[in-house]
């Protein structure tokens, strides 16, 4: 009969990473039930968690909705789960009891299950009355304390565990007693806070509940000042956040909030009200970089009508943010240049133009077209087709004309200010947006930028071309789309 194969390096990872992103104890303890299953194989597996009393309940199951129906929230005593875990073989970690063995355990009070299944037809088969516990210790002190069990039943194959599934299901379960006991605290800390934004005077009534909740906090905390010379100051940190920011808790208490703050971010962090307020922003490390986290604020006090402070957690979501600066880079920006592409181009001239009689708001601007005045500005779109650009393309190849799109994106920014758009509308289309700018100014614009573009465009092994061109410009008014001046100054293009 040949063996089924299965990458346990692989599903191991994978069941790992799905322990530690379920967000509550419940989503952890069937997370790790899942995992068992989806990653290392098995086909009924039951998570039976220790209680505060000792006695071990079934916490979740997976595998089976039947008896997952049947024996969760069902209670095994502690003296039967000693009794179990000191029988059988010891794989490690692991206890295993073979079904010629199972005899003496089937009067006890474990909740269990019964599977059907033929005789068993060689040594290793797995046999419906084996059974395999994966215990889940965490450190209590110099000793080990049993957290839970892990009960599993018909391994891969339908054989008894190899040497390499039984290390993946002990590494697993040392991995799940780590991903249980965050959320434990986790849900411990919530529990806390929610205490503290009940009552109001939580930071006196609840003192050493409130510490446990702050300092072991898997995010970053602190305490600041409300009101006063010293309104905003930073009176207390914990450990988390000393190490997202790389400083003391001595060094933080000279800070506030707003000293920390990336500049670009300091009216985000004003915008945030003392009182459940939240923000995602930048704050600075001490070795000059920034973290992006998200942060929320909850007010509490020492006892009624006293002394009130901010209590803000910090988290770090620096992965996170980065990968949507990413992703909304990427949807506003052409891949080749890294220009604005065209629906970044269409957003940002529909953002300036109105269409409604007085603005949209009291202080928006109409643009008008100059009108021949010499000193009058207006909104500009500056529109720039090449001519035999598909020639290059032809004779050096694709990659030779993506070079020549690239220069021609940096040459047009050279004359363009940081307020000015430049973008590529696709193929060998490129467009300025600039705002402010007089007709002469304008023609003289696209004077310097014809001047760039006639410049050869070198390809690497000494081989050069030019393109030809041609720019348009057209002058955005209030009341038209957007689409409607680009059409006009790609019209004017000669």
């Amino acid at each position: 009969m040949p063996e089924q194969t299965h990458d346990f390096r692989f599903d191991l990872q994978t069941a790992i990473q799905d322990l530690h992103v379920a967000r509550s104890l419940a989503d952890t303890l069937q997370a790790v039930a899942d995992g068992v299953v989806t990653g290392l194989g098995y086909e009924i597996v039951c998570v039976n968690l220790v209680r505060p009393d000792g006695d071990l309940v079934v916490a979740s199951l997976s595998g089976n909705v039947e008896v997952e129906a049947r024996i969760t929230g069902r209670v095994g005593s502690r003296a039967a789960w000693d009794r179990r875990l000191s029988m059988g073989d010891a794989w490690g970690d692991l206890r295993f009891i073979p079904h010629a063995e199972g005899g003496a355990v089937d009067e006890d009070d474990i909740p269990g299950w019964y599977t059907d299944g033929p005789p068993q037809r060689f040594e290793d088969e797995w046999h419906p009355l084996d059974r395999l516990f994966a215990p889940m210790y965490v450190p209590d002190g110099t000793h080990q304390k049993l957290l839970g069990v892990i009960t599993v039943d018909r391994p891969p194959a339908g054989r008894r565990p190899r040497l390499e599934q039984r290390e993946a299901l002990q590494s697993y379960a040392f991995q799940a007693a780590i991903a249980i006991s965050n959320a434990r605290l986790r849900a411990n800390m919530q529990r806390a806070l929610e205490r503290l934004e009940r009552e109001q005077q939580a930071l006196r009534a609840s003192e050493e509940s409130f510490r446990q909740a702050f300092e072991y906090a898997p995010n970053g905390a602190a305490i600041a000042e409300i009101g006063g010379d010293q309104h905003g100051r930073i009176l207390r940190t914990n450990d988390a956040l000393c190490r997202l920011l790389g400083r003391p808790a001595s060094a933080m208490r000279r800070y506030a909030f707003s000293d920390l703050v990336h500049p670009e971010d300091v009216e985000m962090l004003l915008r945030t009200s003392a009182e459940g307020g939240s923000a995602e922003l930048r704050l600075g490390r001490r070795d000059g970089t920034y973290v992006w986290v998200s942060m929320r604020n909850s007010v509490v006090s020492d006892f009624p009508d006293g002394p009130r402070f901010v209590l803000t957690h910090v988290e770090n979501i620096q992965e996170r943010k980065l990968r949507e600066l990413e992703l909304t880079h990427r949807a506003s920006h052409d891949q080749l240049t890294e220009l604005s592409n065209s629906a970044e181009l269409h957003a940002r001239l529909s953002a300036r133009l109105c269409q409604l009689p007085n603005g949209p708001l009291p202080y928006h601007r109409h643009a008008v077209t100059p009108k021949g005045d010499p000193h009058a500005t207006g909104l500009a779109v500056v529109f720039c087709a090449l001519r035999g650009f598909k020639q290059i393309n032809v004779r050096f190849g694709r990659q030779s004309g993506d070079v020549v799109l690239i220069e021609v994106g940096r040459r047009l920014a050279v004359w363009s200010r940081e307020e000015d758009t430049v973008a590529r509308l696709g193929g060998d289309e490129f467009t300025l947006l600039v705002d402010g700018i007089t007709s002469a100014a304008a023609q003289d614009l696209v004077a310097k930028m014809q001047n760039e573009i006639r410049q050869p465009f070198s390809l690497g092994g000494g081989k050069a071309v030019r393109v030809g061109w041609s720019f348009g410009i057209a002058w955005a008014q209030c009341g038209m789309a957007a689409a409607d001046v680009i059409r006009a100054a790609r019209e004017a293009a000669t």
